[in-house]
């Protein structure tokens, strides 16, 4: 039985979880799941240790995603499907982080409605029947179209009624319901370290915790086998996961830098700037005759610049140094810059090129 995980949390959820990213990778590509889910509280953080240590696991697949906890609203996970989707996730965290006092993070959820697009949600229930709020799950399905209510079973001493209960909700929403295990660790073991977090967390000592300790240790990453007798009742909630992790089809490959586009100003490509900028320099480097030497070089680092597509980054170099410069900020771009005569002509380095033999692919590989 083919099964991903949609809910899990790293030590990256500062002080509410308890495993790197690496060791939840590894434990789920070890006990066999399809893909794994890692959504971290309002933040991205671990996604990118994640995704470096799927690459060792294949053919797991890594999920991105985050649980979002607005003020006015219901706790809501959201998955990220296509390029589109994690743009919005970011900005939306963005928008709750800076409005909100360093490691916290602030959002509603019309914050939530407006950088919807390209995501997949599941709502998250609360602890009591009594918390659930049928508006809010009408509102999610409203802004995300499908969306799923997380069944998440921790063999707890209430399951039998919260079963019932959550098969109810979903019937009244119209949420389909999907597993999830909310991890907060990989394995049982880690447990003890968890129970440790939650003290710092709430500034107390574990023996005053009470009910803010986990009942069990069942929030780690649970076999397959174990999974399908939780489950057995609701074989769909299984099925569902595979079904959300095959519409989410983003992978962080998908990224690279992007520059802003007015570093060039209107009638101009970036390349065209960097080469109007270069040869503009160079004409003030050399003011009695661009030396041969020199002419060859800049030819030969500008033809590499434009296949490499590195003009953006040229191009903010040269800004960041022409800004400090304006300030009277001391700057000087060093070690292995020096081996650019594309640096040398703007500006940002003072390593004359014909007087020095330049390795302009060593400063490239760097």
């Amino acid at each position: 039985m083919p099964y991903a995980e949609l809910h899990c949390l790293t030590n990256f959820s500062f002080l509410e979880a308890a495993s790197h990213p690496e060791e939840l990778v590894a434990r789920a590509a070890e006990l066999g799941y399809s893909a794994l889910a890692v959504t971290d509280i309002n933040t991205l953080a671990g996604v990118v240790r994640a995704g470096t240590a799927t690459k060792d696991h294949p053919p797991l697949k890594l999920v991105v995603g985050s649980e979002i906890r607005p003020a006015d609203a219901l706790p809501v996970v959201v998955w990220v499907q296509d390029r589109r989707g994690y743009g919005n996730l970011c900005r939306l965290i963005t928008t709750g982080r800076r409005r909100a006092p360093k490691g916290e993070c602030h959002l509603t959820w019309d914050d939530i409605a407006q950088n919807s697009a390209g995501l997949l949600a599941g709502v998250v229930p609360p602890a009591c029947y009594e918390e659930f709020s049928n508006h809010d799950a009408q509102r999610y399905r409203d802004i995300f179209g499908e969306t799923y209510l997380l069944a998440e079973l921790q063999r707890g001493p209430h399951d039998r009624y919260r079963r019932g209960w959550l098969r109810d909700i979903s019937q009244q929403t119209n949420l389909p319901l999907v597993a999830a295990g909310n991890v907060l660790f990989h394995v049982p073991q880690r447990k003890p370290l968890h129970d440790v977090l939650t003290a710092i967390r709430l500034r107390t000592a574990i023996a005053h915790l009470g009910e803010e300790l986990q009942t069990n240790a069942q929030r780690h990453l649970r076999s397959l086998e174990s999974l399908r007798a939780i489950y057995a009742d609701m074989p769909q909630a299984l099925e569902r996961t595979l079904e959300i992790a095959g519409r989410c089809t983003f992978s962080l490959d998908e990224l690279r830098y992007e520059y802003p586009e007015e570093l060039a100003p209107p009638g101009y490509t970036p390349i065209q700037y960097l080469r109007h900028l270069t040869w503009q320099g160079a004409e003030q480097r050399y003011p009695h005759g661009l030396p041969e030497k020199v002419r060859r070089l800049l030819e030969h680092e500008l033809h590499l610049i434009e296949e490499l597509r590195y003009e953006p980054y040229f191009l903010t170099v040269w800004d960041i140094v022409r800004f400090a410069r304006s300030r009277d900020i001391l700057c000087q771009g060093r070690g292995s810059a020096a081996n650019s005569a594309v640096c040398y002509c703007l500006g940002v380095t003072a390593v004359d090129p014909e007087r020095v033999d330049v390795l302009f692919e060593r400063f490239i590989s760097l």
